[in-house]
């Protein structure tokens, strides 16, 4: 029997499926890995993974270097709403509930690796913020998934993303694949502060 917050992920998840399928035109049938669709975690599946205390994760790269500094600032209010960067393919998607009071959101992208600054760092929400990461940025887009994608919490914003990367969680996420092979990336959060995506 799932328990009551893994079926809330994985209908968090499924949506993020309807919204990949929707957003991109180009995508056809895209599926949720066997293990999450029959309920099954892994450590790729929307469930918390268990650290070491020394857990360290190589950042996945952009496919080209951002030119520039990508920020995007929005207030989103207790309705919920929806923060987008298109020039790399990150959604992050407020549920109604989320906050009580309207608050002024900024995301900023590093501009070598998939990661962000999300801000105001130590920002906490009531409900599951979705953040779907499309892979057609990465170095990841066109190839098959040679090892595991992670969604990663570093709770240091000033830290180098080259090398293996010391991080404190690893998010509830998913990898979305079409024709086999790895289109999104979807986690759930929380909290705010820097986010990555990672391999090990």
């Amino acid at each position: 029997m799932l328990r009551p917050p893994f079926f809330r992920s994985l209908i968090t998840a499924l949506g993020a499926v309807i919204l990949v399928s929707c957003a991109e035109p180009g995508l056809t049938g895209p599926s949720i890995p066997t293990d999450v669709a029959s309920g099954r975690q892994s450590s790729g599946s929307l469930g918390k993974v268990g650290l070491d205390a020394d857990l360290r994760l190589q950042a996945l790269w952009w496919k080209k270097s951002l030119k520039h500094t990508v920020t995007v600032s929005k207030t989103i209010g207790s309705s919920g709403g929806t923060i987008t960067i298109p020039e790399t393919g990150l959604t992050v998607s407020f549920p109604s509930g989320a906050l009580l009071d309207p608050l002024t959101i900024t995301i900023t992208a590093d501009d070598k690796y998939v990661a962000y600054r999300m801000e105001p760092s130590g920002t906490r929400f009531l409900k599951d913020v979705t953040v779907t990461q499309q892979l057609n940025t990465t170095q990841l887009f066109g190839s098959s998934l040679k090892s595991q994608i992670f969604a990663a919490y570093i709770s240091d914003d000033n830290i180098k993303l080259s090398g293996k990367v010391p991080v404190l969680e690893i998010e509830p996420s998913t990898t979305i694949f079409s024709q086999s092979l790895p289109q999104a990336q979807v986690w759930v959060i929380r909290h705010f502060s820097r986010y990555m995506l990672a391999s090990g």
